[in-house]
């Protein structure tokens, strides 16, 4: 179907198509360094000494709970609001992810409170979530955290350069923050992701785990820095290539003027439907820090079946939208492992939630017409 609105759109001009072109012309074309500027820059920009870049936001959480430690027997804290791979990167490592609720449909994150009524002694880290590029309360998790000696994992897929009250950014309170370049999101690389760190020894052991465990690269052996390798533990495939690393270089240049423009039109979102009785608007009167990475409305007195009435009709009209996100807990993959498991506050949220369309070239037009058609499709 040729939408007439998207939901959403890659902010590209000639620069990535230059930029890739540069890299094939190079004849190197992985993991090389267009990869190591990469994470340089990116790690400069999170104000974080370490970056290390992986094939995607799912292999950067894997990563991250291998360095902390988790395993067969251990329970890892999650938000059920949240896409799939957060809670597999969990179940990859043989932990349990504990599913935990949001605060409420008005501020759907966790904070301490929710995480606070789901731990038990079998506990032994957390994976925070900035949904939405909303900022979790990064701070107080952490501080909690710290005083139940847990490890803390950031899933930083929906915030990059968010910058908190605290100081830091999104992916700089815990052990390793996680970041997605998913077409969807708010700079991508294609396919891509990267992991930021504190401790030198996490991110030596991403940058060997994501190339099979060995100690000497490619690239290495290609200028005659090194004749052979050893193998010293069991890697993954997780590499980024330097064509979406030269992408990456592009995308970020246009991060912070891409991040304002999704403000200014959350903004406008909020104006336009300010006067829509039959539509609520999450993180309205207790608005945490975004990046706007997705703009979510919640329909009154709605169920799933209305919901998605109603974003059948919207799409008759020609406008995309879709759902963040079917919680965990409903998914066949997670039945028995979330067996019994009862999350109100999310299971209210994701039966009313609609996430309308949003991207940095999205036109005053456009917008118009996403809200037109919503009261058109609520009639």
């Amino acid at each position: 179907m040729e939408w007439r609105v998207p939901l959403s759109d890659v902010n590209f001009d000639g620069a990535e198509a230059r930029a890739a072109k540069a890299v094939i012309d190079s004849g190197w074309l992985s993991n090389g360094p267009c990869v190591a500027e990469f994470e340089r820059v990116w790690a400069e920009a999170h104000e974080s000494p370490r970056a290390v870049g992986v094939s995607n936001a799912t292999a950067a959480l894997h990563l991250a709970c291998i360095a902390a430690g988790f395993g067969p027997g251990d329970e890892v804290l999650c938000p059920a609001l949240t896409f799939v791979a957060t809670a597999n990167a969990i179940r990859y490592v043989g932990a349990k992810p504990v599913l935990v609720d949001i605060a409420s449909p008005a501020h759907p994150l966790a904070g301490v409170e929710q995480y606070e009524a789901a731990y038990t002694p079998r506990v032994k880290g957390v994976m925070l979530v900035h949904y939405a590029g909303y900022a979790a309360d990064a701070e107080a998790v952490r501080e909690w955290c710290e005083a139940k000696g847990l490890v803390l994992i950031e899933d930083a897929a929906h915030a990059p350069l968010l910058k908190l009250e605290a100081g830091l950014f999104a992916g700089a309170f815990g052990l390793a923050g996680c970041f997605s370049f998913f077409p969807n999101k708010n700079m991508t690389t294609g396919e891509g992701g990267m992991l930021i760190c504190r401790d030198p020894e996490v991110a030596e052991l991403a940058r060997s785990l994501r190339s099979h465990g060995m100690t000497t690269q490619t690239r290495q052996r290609h200028e005659a820095k090194a004749m052979s390798y050893d193998v010293e533990g069991l890697g993954f495939n997780y590499r980024m290539d330097e064509i979406r690393a030269a992408i990456g270089l592009e995308q970020l240049k246009k991060l912070p003027d891409a991040n304002r423009r999704r403000a200014e039109l959350a903004e406008r979102y909020r104006e336009l439907l300010r006067d829509c009785a039959e539509v609520e608007l999450p993180f309205l009167k207790d608005r945490p820090l975004s990046v706007n990475h997705v703009f979510p409305v919640l329909l009154r007195n709605a169920d799933g079946e209305r919901r998605d009435e109603t974003r059948n009709r919207m799409h008759q009209r020609g406008v995309q939208t879709s759902v963040h996100y079917p919680p965990i807990h409903w998914f066949s993959a997670y039945r028995e492992i979330a067996a019994g498991v009862r999350l109100p506050q999310t299971e209210d949220y994701v039966d009313r939630e609609i996430t309308l369309p949003l991207y940095p070239d999205m036109t005053a037009e456009q917008q118009i017409l996403v809200v037109e058609t919503l009261r058109e499709a609520l009639v």
